[in-house]
């Protein structure tokens, strides 16, 4: 079996390229890859990629997340979110391949308490939640064969996440404050791509299981609470801070603003990914208790 990656050099990308592996040849691709095209800013061409590579299975990990900035690059955010996977998609639907896409909480509009199912409709606030909407619009539509993920406060031990950040503001101030009205899970680029590696394998023995999935870790925090608990880990382990998890204040979204509007309820209920391919998903301390582990 041949699959193809691509935005490898992205949190989950990176993960994947372990994950995906074992399951068979991989052609990992990045932008800058120059043996095959895989810049999503020239959509059009990605198909020649596809048609040239004729992989069984396309993982996109590639897309436009810098949230705030795509409100003023709407037109780059719609290109790299919706276009490419759409090109993706129907290439992927012409050669036969399963194509696997990764979208967010974000094209939900964050009301209420309960968390959301596949089922919800869906009304993003952002132009980054819209071009991800976009896309999975796309695939389902252009490829019969799919599996779309829609996850939540992706982190990783490789490159910059909001835990690095807290560590670094801790060691250099004595009060923090941490939004306390944003409800979501942490959820680690290592879970999603061993549940992909995991749905994929199974899905192509049980092609009735593509669909649409909410894929993040169990249990649910705000960024205040996911802080504190980040600088207790950090004490415990040795760390020297100026800042106690005491010292983190709850302050309201409204406290810093942004270009993009934030949704306040990213909770995902994530029984179906649950019940169609038997997995289990760790509490999100559990993931976050093992990147500082592996950071600290």
């Amino acid at each position: 079996m041949k699959l193809l990656l691509l935005g490898k050099g992205g949190q989950v990308g990176w993960e994947l390229q372990r994950s995906l592996a074992p399951l068979g040849e991989l052609v990992a691709l990045s932008s800058g890859s120059t043996e095959f095209h895989a810049d999503f800013s020239q959509p059009e061409r990605l198909a020649e990629t596809v048609h040239a590579i004729r992989p069984d299975v396309i993982v996109n990990a590639g897309a436009h997340t810098a949230v705030d900035k795509a409100e003023s690059e709407a037109d780059l955010a719609r290109r790299l979110n919706a276009t490419a996977p759409g090109v993706l998609a129907q290439a992927a639907n012409d050669i036969g391949a399963l194509m696997v896409h990764y979208s967010t909480d974000y094209v939900f509009d964050g009301g209420g308490t309960r968390p959301w199912t596949e089922a919800d409709a869906t009304g993003p606030l952002s132009v980054y939640g819209s071009t991800k909407l976009e896309g999975e619009e796309l695939v389902a539509r252009h490829c019969a064969r799919h599996l779309i993920f829609r996850t939540s406060w992706v982190y990783a031990a490789r490159g910059g996440n909001f835990a690095k950040t807290m560590l670094r503001l801790a060691k250099e101030r004595e009060q923090l404050t941490v939004i306390d009205d944003q409800f979501g899970a942490p959820t680690g680029a290592e879970l999603i791509a061993d549940v992909t590696a995991h749905a994929i394998a199974q899905t192509l023995r049980e092609p009735e299981k593509a669909g649409l999935y909410h894929l993040v870790a169990d249990g649910e925090t705000t960024w205040n609470r996911y802080a504190r608990f980040v600088l207790d880990q950090a004490r415990a382990a040795g760390v020297e801070l100026k800042a106690a998890s005491s010292a983190v204040a709850p302050v309201p979204t409204s406290a810093f603003p942004t270009p993009a509007k934030r949704p306040h309820n990213s909770r995902l209920n994530t029984a179906k990914v649950k019940s169609a391919f038997g997995v289990n998903l760790p509490h999100w301390q559990v993931g976050v208790a093992r990147m500082l582990r592996e950071i600290l």
